[in-house]
């Protein structure tokens, strides 16, 4: 989808980072947007700055793992414009542990947003877009989390290899239907964002605390929380949003070192070796 101006973008977890990136990229290229988190005060400061901008914006509170939210949000954005072109399923949350220390709240909560987050938003926005019959994209956040198995990870990296394989069946079922709608999965590596701090969002009784973690995964946590802080900037990766929605581009990789690690795995599986603990 190459001409975006005038068309319209909906985006959740748009408060902050990579979904405020590409927002801002949106607003930018003449888009109409629909703007949603669950973060009700970094939402409304979003909306408040494209409203002074001259952008047409609806912001709503969704908590998109709730599939009656999603619903009232696909609502929501055609009844103001009538139309979707641009869906980008984003919204994340983390939890660095191993697989065993992992609680079941854990598992519900990581997978409710990160996974559930995208497939919400594919049952309420795609039958829609598809009954409108417009040139359109979809973009569905995983990581490089979601190509490879990153330690002390495992509900996130779960997650995501998640999102990847239900892009990967999204896109088939697109093609062999003949519609006019491009689909990417987003596989970015370390972005300077606040996930590793996500669990502000959760419940106190539900927050993680290092000290009751093996030191394993407190080792594993720090070197995320640092590896973050390091990243490329959310702008950055909305740039390779915006270039491959343009060229209609399927895998988005943000990181050059990225390939040659996927490269590895994928040996490792045809060559039935132990999986190689890589650095990326």
């Amino acid at each position: 989808m190459k001409e975006l101006s005038g068309k319209v973008a909906v985006i959740t977890g748009a408060a902050e980072g990579i979904g405020r990136a590409i927002a801002r990229r949106a607003a930018g290229e003449g888009m109409s947007l629909v703007l949603a988190d669950i973060d009700q005060g970094g939402l409304d400061a979003l909306a408040g700055e494209m409203a002074a901008a001259g952008t047409a914006c609806l912001a709503l509170r969704t908590d998109v793992s709730d599939p009656q939210a999603v619903d009232a949000l696909a609502d929501a954005a055609f009844a103001r414009f009538g139309a979707v072109h641009l869906l980008v399923n984003n919204a994340g949350v983390a939890v660095a542990k191993s697989v065993w220390e992992t609680t079941p709240r854990d598992w519900d909560w990581v997978m409710g947003v990160n996974f559930h987050g995208v497939t919400n938003g594919l049952r309420a926005f795609v039958p829609r877009m598809l009954e409108g019959g417009q040139p359109g994209h979809i973009v569905n956040t995983a990581s490089i989390a979601g190509l490879l198995s990153v330690p002390a990870l495992a509900a996130y990296n779960a997650s995501k290899f998640a999102v990847v394989t239900v892009s990967e069946g999204l896109h088939h079922d697109l093609t062999l239907r003949g519609a006019p709608i491009g689909v990417s999965v987003l596989c970015p590596s370390w972005v300077k964002t606040r996930i590793a701090d996500s669990s502000r969002h959760r419940a106190e009784a539900d927050r993680v605390d290092p000290a009751t973690l093996s030191g394993v995964s407190q080792k594993a946590g720090l070197a995320i929380l640092k590896a973050v802080e390091a990243g490329i900037t959310p702008e950055q990766v909305a740039d390779s949003v915006f270039e491959a929605v343009a060229e209609e581009r399927f895998y988005i990789l943000t990181h050059p070192q990225s390939r040659a690690a996927v490269e590895i795995r994928m040996t490792d599986i045809l060559q039935d070796r132990k999986p190689t603990l890589l650095s990326f």
